[in-house]
């Protein structure tokens, strides 16, 4: 994996209650929870930040970072790219407002507008 490409999400995500989630804007109720790796890269997935530096990022976490950990950040990317929530790109990405930010932060209906204009469709 090229560390140097930029990884942003195509899904609406939520962080409510100090989890992070996939959401269906048109049922907020209905979430996805997420695993914790998983749910870290889908929140940071902004489309502003390389994978070197998430990697860089998850390292100052730690006093210690395991020995796999750009292994295991690699496994989180492609698992998410297979399941359509993450993509790559070799520049910096502009989200759209309904994936800039979790969906608490949202004004709803305003999302749904561009929704529509854009012709999103969730994954």
């Amino acid at each position: 994996m090229d560390n140097s490409q930029y990884f942003y999400r195509t899904a609406i995500f939520t962080r409510e209650n100090k989890q992070v989630a996939l959401v269906d804007i048109n049922n907020p109720e209905n979430t996805t929870p997420l695993d914790q790796w998983i749910g870290v890269v889908v929140s940071l997935a902004d489309g502003k930040h390389s994978i070197q530096e998430l990697i860089d990022y998850m390292i100052g976490r730690y006093q210690q970072a395991p020995d796999n950990l750009e292994k295991t950040i690699h496994s989180v990317i492609e698992r998410l790219q297979e399941g359509k929530i993450i993509q790559l790109s070799d520049k910096a990405t502009e989200l759209p407002y309904y994936l800039a930010s979790p969906i608490e932060e949202l004004d709803r209906e305003k999302a749904l507008e561009l929704i529509k204009q854009d012709g999103y469709i969730q994954h």
